[in-house]
């Protein structure tokens, strides 16, 4: 094909093919495809390296940069978007590895944010209470919740309910109606599980791809986390369950749906959030 057209297939993509996942995720094929040493590892160099890298790709390609400017900036931002995303399973993964330790300063002073961000109207009247099941835990205690999702779970429910206040407490509000019955901290807690293999099983690349111009971030993921959540609280609704006993069915349904509306590489899941938009009330 370079025979043809003069061009090597990076230049063909970066020409042919518009910004964004569907870009990305050609130019990352093709750099994990293939039987250069350097194209290959360039997916997952240093942040910092990148730049070398794409003068390194240039030169073996025998591409000269003053007459291919342009390719060489859209390399970079397809590399930034890739090395990102590998970098942000890392921190995600990180994050989810940890346990809770009630005995860690940082670790209970973000549960009790939680708790005054959902229920900024009630004080909490010990740290091991009954009261903790309001917000959706299961015991007295939540620090026993965390142990599938470790911190993952704690600072997505943090974010959301500060993030997003009013989104979080009318959602929160919603799960403890008759109708919509829910424990909200639970939820939380197994929607990130979802975002979780979302991300690490490659399905929210079309979605960062096209929200991130460079490297996606944990804000990133976490906003993606509000959106999920916004997103099954609406979907519970609809579906309009008998009981929690539903919910495993559900969530499955759901799942299917987002991994769906992830295949189309044009898919950013919320280009411009903002939870509190477009709520049902109860």
């Amino acid at each position: 094909m370079r025979k043809l057209t003069g061009r090597c297939e990076l230049q063909r993509i970066c020409y042919n093919t518009k910004p964004g996942a569907s870009r990305t995720m050609k130019i990352e094929t093709s750099l994990r495809d293939s039987k250069s040493k350097l194209l290959q590892t360039s997916v997952s160099v240093h942040p910092d390296a990148i730049e070398k890298t794409i003068d390194d790709i240039m030169e073996l390609k025998k591409i000269n940069p003053d007459i291919n400017p342009q390719l060489g900036i859209s390399l970079q931002a397809c590399l930034l978007q890739i090395v990102g995303y590998r970098n942000l399973i890392a921190d995600v993964e990180k994050l989810r590895r940890e346990s809770y330790d009630s005995d860690n300063p940082q670790h209970e002073e973000m549960l009790l944010k939680l708790w005054k961000f959902l229920k900024p109207n009630t004080p909490l009247e010990s740290r091991i209470s009954k009261q903790w099941c309001e917000i959706g835990f299961q015991g007295d205690d939540p620090k026993t919740d965390f142990r599938g999702m470790g911190l993952l779970g704690l600072y997505n429910l943090q974010y959301f309910a500060e993030r997003d206040a009013a989104a979080a407490q009318q959602v929160l509000s919603d799960s403890l109606h008759p109708k919509c019955r829910y424990s909200f901290a639970i939820v939380g807690i197994n929607i990130t599980d979802l975002a979780y293999n979302l991300l690490v099983s490659g399905a929210l690349k079309t979605h960062f791809y096209n929200i991130a111009p460079e490297a996606p971030t944990l804000s990133h993921f976490q906003q993606t986390f509000c959106y999920l959540m916004h997103e099954f609280h609406k979907f519970w609704i609809e579906e309009d369950p008998m009981d929690i006993m539903e919910f495993n069915r559900v969530r499955e349904k759901f799942r299917k749906r987002i991994i769906k509306q992830l295949q189309n590489p044009d898919m950013a899941l919320c280009p411009h959030f903002a939870a509190s938009e477009g709520l049902i009330n109860m």
